[in-house]
Order: structure tokens, then C-alpha cells, then sequence
């Protein structure tokens, strides 16, 4: 056996998901259209920017293209569990890219305006709160049970990994071609998943019966708060969202006010945290059949309170950025084994609506972490905000630790091993 051959051995044991031929084409779309997305989003700023200069008005498009996750992703849930995910996600993608599009061509031509912006960002908010369920559901569908945690983490490292890589290319690109020519090719990104998910031979699972839409979410909530590790995690997962990842909402004025940094120094705190969410995520494909996820979900919640506490009270800026390294870390190792822990217990009638409510808490409720934060450090202090935040991240990760028995009894009864 060559070299090449062994080290694509190693690597396929490692990430077995990769095994899959439907995985790879997934994957390498996706890969592609979230850099471009990751273009869109900093070159939305950055035209915003330039049309009103108000911090406001910058928030509150981020704002309109966050609330439809709040509002819609439970229905979102629904259409994932009645109809197939392959055609919802080709319909999803291909809307995104109608729209990423025109707003690309209305910039280029400088017929934009703010309101036009805004309508457009609530409308690909609202496509999103379809098509991220759609998204994490279909991965079920395109590899084997064992395979699931692997597929889950390769997930979270594609977002992540261009997270890191998009912003940079966004910045080259508008100083090239402008805000309008990034957007364009944001649009173009689209054709790369949308041809991986025609290029794919899937059958989808669809099982769910055509009760009524509020029956079906009912059913849903019904389902996934009567299941006890799966209620565990979702409320695990809405304590992290609300007082955990709030954090990043006020580094711009820890970078201003406590570091002096300018834009690039910012730019580098959140890269740090980028980088320990993706080395995170890769090592959870690596070792997640080896290790318990409840191990992984406890030290992750350790690892990022005692860290974003630590982070709270340095002036020292290598320091704080090993310690947002180390939270990023932490923080993506606990969601990333949730969403893997939901998505082996799940049955697969409720697949969409349990991953809808579980996006619900980790994306839905990201405005009401934004706005405690915000006072608390108004009123307290950044901080003071933060220590209350890590505190409670790490109450809620105690008990989960008192009732790790239960989970794995639980998980035993479900014939899954955690």
C-alpha cells in the first residue's frame, strides 16, 4: 500500500462520514456556499455602513435577519418532517441565491437602499429558519447511525472553517470589486450545493403525518420535552445560547475600551474564538466514539466558564486571546455533542421538529441573550456581565453532572451508548 493510500485510510477512520459518497458532495458544497455567505454578511456591514454610518441601523439589519429564526424555525420543523429534504433544500438554497442575486445587481447599479437591504435580510432569515433545520436533519440521511457524529462534526468545522476564511477573502474582494461584486458571488457560491444535491442519489425519509401545522408543533414540543435526556439538552442548550455565547456581543467594547484595539484588533479576538470552535470540532470527528459525550459536554462547559471567566478580568492581550481559544473551544465542544446526542436519540418522525426546536435555542434566542448582556453591562459593567454569564453556564453544567447517572441510564434504555 503507497503513502497516499495509507494516509487516506487514516483519514477516512478518522472522519468516517467521508465514507460516504453523498457525504462528500454535501460537504464540499456546503463548504464553498458558507464562505460565500460569510462574504455576504461582511459585505452587508460594510455597505450599511457606508449608506448610513449608525451603529443602529447595522444592528438592526442583524437583527431583521435574526428574527425569523425566532418566529418560524419551529414551523420549519414541520415542513422538514412532511416533505423531502433534498427538494426543501434545493428550494431553500436556490431562494438564497435569487436573492443574494438581486441584491447584488441592485448594488451594482446603485438602486439599493436601506429598506430594500432590510426587506432582503428578513427575507433570507426567513428562508434560513427553513433550511437550517432542513440542513441538520438531511445529514441523517446521508450516512449510517455510527457515522452521525462524525457527519455532525465535519458540520460544525465546514461553518467554522469559513468563518475563518471568509471574512479575509470578503475584505480583498470589496476593495476589488465592491460590496455589489461580493454579493454576485455569494450568489454563484450557491450553484456548488446546489449541484452536490443534484448530483445526489437519496431517498428521502418522510414520515410524519399531515396533521395540522400547530398539532404537529405541539407534538414536537410535546415529544421532545417528555424525552428526558433530549429535554436535558435542549434546556442545556438555551442556557449556553442565552448567558454563554452572549459573550461575543460586547467584545467590540472590551477590544475598544479595555484593549484599545482598533477593527483588526477585534478581528483577531474573534478569530481566536473562530480557531478553538474549529480545532474543537475536528477533534470531536476524531475521538467522539472514544470518549462519552457527556465527558465531552461537561468539559466543554468547564473549559469555557473557567476561560471566559479568566477572560473577564486579563489586560493582557495574548493571554485573552489563548483564553477566547480555549473558550471557543469549550463552548463548540458542548454544542457540537448536543446536537450529536439529539440527533442519535431522535426518532426519525420528529427528526425535523426536535432539530427545529433545538435551532430555536441555540438561534432563536440569541436576541434576548444580546439584550441581557447589553444592560448588564450598561448597568454593571462588561465585566460583571460576563462573570454573571460564565456562573450560570457553569450552575447548569453541575447539574447535568449529578445527573450524568440518569442520562446514561436513560441513553442504555434507548439503545444508545452516550
Amino acid at each position: 500500500m503507497s503513502d497516499n493510500s495509507k494516509l487516506i485510510n487514516i483519514f477516512l477512520t478518522a472522519f468516517p462520514a467521508f465514507n460516504s459518497r453523498n457525504y462528500k458532495l454535501y460537504f464540499s458544497g456546503q463548504l464553498i456556499s458558507l464562505i460565500g455567505t460569510w462574504l455576504q454578511i461582511v459585505a452587508l456591514g460594510w455597505l450599511v455602513l457606508k449608506m448610513t454610518n449608525s451603529a443602529f441601523l447595522i444592528g438592526l439589519i442583524t437583527a431583521l435577519g435574526s428574527l425569523p429564526s425566532l418566529f418560524f424555525t419551529l414551523f420549519g420543523g414541520v415542513l422538514v418532517d412532511r416533505f423531502p429534504k433534498k427538494k426543501i433544500l434545493l428550494i431553500t438554497q436556490g431562494s438564497a441565491m435569487i436573492l443574494a442575486i438581486t441584491l447584488g445587481i441592485l448594488t451594482v447599479f446603485n438602486l439599493i437602499n436601506f429598506w430594500e437591504i432590510a426587506l432582503i435580510a428578513f427575507l433570507m432569515g426567513t428562508v434560513a429558519a427553513i433550511d437550517i433545520p432542513a440542513r441538520q436533519a438531511f445529514v441523517a440521511e446521508l450516512v449510517s447511525k455510527d457515522q452521525i457524529p462524525s457527519a455532525i462534526a465535519l458540520n460544525s468545522a465546514t461553518f467554522n472553517a469559513a468563518r475563518a476564511i471568509g471574512p479575509g477573502i470578503a475584505g480583498l474582494l470589496i476593495a476589488w470589486i465592491g460590496t455589489g461584486g461580493a454579493f454576485l458571488i455569494n450568489g454563484l457560491s450557491y450553484v456548488a450545493v446546489i449541484a452536490a444535491l443534484w448530483s445526489m442519489n437519496i431517498e428521502s425519509i418522510t414520515t410524519e403525518k399531515k396533521t395540522g401545522t400547530l398539532a404537529a408543533i405541539k407534538e414536537g414540543l410535546i415529544y421532545s420535552f417528555s424525552h428526558p435526556v433530549i429535554r436535558m439538552l435542549i434546556i442545556f442548550t438555551a442556557v449556553s445560547s442565552v448567558f454563554g455565547w452572549s459573550y461575543s456581543t460586547v467584545l467590540p467594547l472590551i477590544a475598544a475600551n479595555d484593549f484599545n484595539l482598533d477593527a483588526a484588533g477585534l478581528g483577531y479576538m474573534y478569530a481566536a474564538g473562530g480557531l478553538g470552535a474549529l480545532t474543537a470540532t475536528l477533534l470531536i470527528g476524531l475521538f467522539s466514539k472514544k470518549i462519552s459525550s457527556v465527558y465531552f459536554i461537561l468539559g466543554g462547559n468547564t473549559l469555557f466558564s473557567v476561560c471566559i471567566l479568566l477572560f473577564s478580568f486579563t489586560t493582557d492581550l495574548t493571554l485573552a486571546l489563548a483564553l477566547l481559544f480555549f473558550a471557543g473551544f469549550g463552548l463548540l465542544s458542548q454544542f457540537a455533542m448536543m446536537n450529536t446526542t439529539i440527533q442519535r436519540l431522535v426518532k426519525s418522525e420528529f427528526r425535523g421538529r426536535v432539530l427545529s426546536i433545538y435551532i430555536f435555542m441555540f438561534m432563536g434566542l440569541t436576541p434576548l441573550g444580546n439584550f441581557e448582556v447589553g444592560l448588564l453591562s450598561e448597568k454593571m459593567g462588561t465585566g460583571f456581565a460576563i462573570r454573571a454569564g460564565a456562573f450560570i453556564v457553569f450552575l447548569f453544567g453541575v447539574l447535568i453532572y449529578f445527573y450524568r447517572a440518569r442520562i446514561k441510564k436513560d441513553f442504555t434504555e434507548y439503545k444508545k451508548v452516550i
